[in-house]
């Protein structure tokens, strides 16, 4: 499971360190990342994304949409390992899309995580934390 929020500086090779406490979880040392739904780059241990993946094979969705977003999700996929300082290199097209450039900020999102550039992580996280107090709510009432 993957918690907390880490800041952390990108090098001048495009590599960011995965926090301690996540490559822990991280049992096969390699990572899928894609760009997320907000303009964040989310990453997936490989074995939950296999998870995922085999989720999407089947369901109420047409062929036609299924196949949509199969090219959506896996074209746009980076398979990274985490070399031996537990760095990734970012992907320029995913640095780019999510507006990271020095610094990083990585959060944990139960059983994935996400990498976010600063600005963009502080306004999230206050409509996060407000819609979350609302869910909770909504929830308690079922």
């Amino acid at each position: 499971m993957f918690f907390g929020e880490f800041i952390y500086k990108i090098d001048e090779k495009g590599r960011v360190p995965i926090p301690p406490k996540f490559r822990r979880e991280i049992k096969e040392r390699v990572v899928i990342l894609i760009p997320g739904v907000e303009t964040c780059v989310m990453a997936y241990p490989f074995l939950e994304w296999k998870k995922l993946a085999a989720t999407l094979t089947t369901g109420s969705v047409t062929p036609s949409k299924l196949r949509k977003l199969h090219r959506a999700l896996f074209a746009t996929a980076f398979s990274l390992n985490i070399d031996g300082q537990g760095r990734i290199a970012l992907p320029t097209p995913l640095r780019d899309y999510a507006g990271i450039e020095d610094d990083v900020t990585i959060i944990g999102a139960n059983n994935y995580f996400e990498l976010w550039g600063p600005g963009q992580w502080d306004e999230e996280k206050v409509t996060s934390q407000e819609q979350a107090w609302q869910i909770i709510e909504s929830l308690e009432r079922h």
